[in-house]
């Protein structure tokens, strides 16, 4: 996904000389296309994230439009009065993006992970919450939020994700959700980089003969209320997979939703993760297996419930 990100990062640049990049410290080599066509508009910050989120709501309020960049915890939790009062206070069109979200430094420790992030951001007036699937999602999502005149929190996933598209997405918007396959038992909606996770358990739910459709919500905020409002009643299960805690993420959002709109739905799980730091060692993959978000455990509790229910 990073890779993704630079990449078009750099189009974007080519394009539009009010883009300017704004770095944490990080992802130097990352940027080296980008620093060797437009140097003046590269601006490494240093590990400073509170300063640097100040410097990116002036910039966007004189007219450039900055993107920064870190590790999430560093550009989310630890400068988030800066987010709330600089950035989203003012309205100042500042692309954040955020790398190596949810568990996808589970071996760097709790002090990497990244679990809480949008429950704080779409908490916030004014931003927009975008999590990307995979690397096509980013690239659509990043050239979106350059047309936006408001915040956006891009939280992206590490690198090596699976590229679950087949292409570039040319009908890609904000609050609207994209159907990856077409089901008539359960509904997957997942967000962020649990998009291969959420495909992996539908192939395995077709084996035990349930039909499950997969949805990509890559927006939280605003969500999708007409695509929830069609797949409550066309479904038995829905659930809601999301790499965060269950309290205030994807899913809190979408039982939200339910309880504002008065829709009472047959079944609805949430897959996240649990109110508890994740102390164990083990990368991304031993993380997800632990936690009981891998997708063959998905498919496992779904096809339970559907049998309970």
């Amino acid at each position: 996904m990073r890779n993704a990100f630079a990449d078009e990062l750099t189009r974007l640049g080519d394009e539009d000389a009010r883009v300017v990049m704004l770095s944490g410290d990080i992802g130097n080599r990352l940027f080296d296309k980008f620093k060797a066509k437009h140097a003046q508009r590269f601006f490494n910050c240093g590990v400073a994230e509170a300063n640097m989120m100040g410097v990116a709501a002036g910039m966007a309020m004189n007219g450039l439009r900055p993107v920064a960049y870190t590790i999430t915890p560093f550009i989310t939790t630890r400068c988030l009065e800066q987010i709330r009062t600089d950035v989203c206070y003012h309205e100042a069109p500042v692309t954040i993006v955020a790398v190596g979200a949810g568990l996808a430094y589970s071996g760097l420790g709790p002090t990497h992970h990244a679990c809480e992030d949008i429950a704080f951001l779409r908490s916030l007036p004014n931003m927009v919450v975008v999590c990307p699937g995979d690397a096509f999602e980013v690239r659509a999502a990043l050239r979106a939020s350059q047309q936006q005149d408001r915040p956006v929190y891009i939280r992206l996933g590490k690198k090596g994700e699976p590229v679950v598209h087949s292409g570039p997405l040319a009908e890609f918007a904000f609050g609207k959700a994209i159907t990856m396959a077409r089901g008539s038992d359960a509904c997957l909606l997942s967000t962020g980089n649990m998009l291969p996770e959420a495909i992996e358990a539908a192939h395995a739910l077709e084996k035990q003969g349930i039909s499950a459709e997969v949805v990509s919500f890559h927006t939280v905020k605003p969500l999708d209320e007409t695509c929830l409002s069609d797949v409550f009643v066309r479904f038995p299960l829905v659930a809601t997979i999301e790499e965060h805690s269950r309290i205030g993420g994807f899913g809190a959002a979408v039982a939200e939703w339910l309880i504002d709109h008065s829709v009472t739905p047959r079944q609805f799980i949430r897959f996240g993760t649990p109110d508890a730091f994740f102390k164990k060692s083990g990368e991304q993959e031993y993380a997800r297996e632990v936690l009981g978000l891998s997708g063959h455990q998905i498919a496992a509790k779904i096809a339970d419930a559907l049998r309970q229910g």
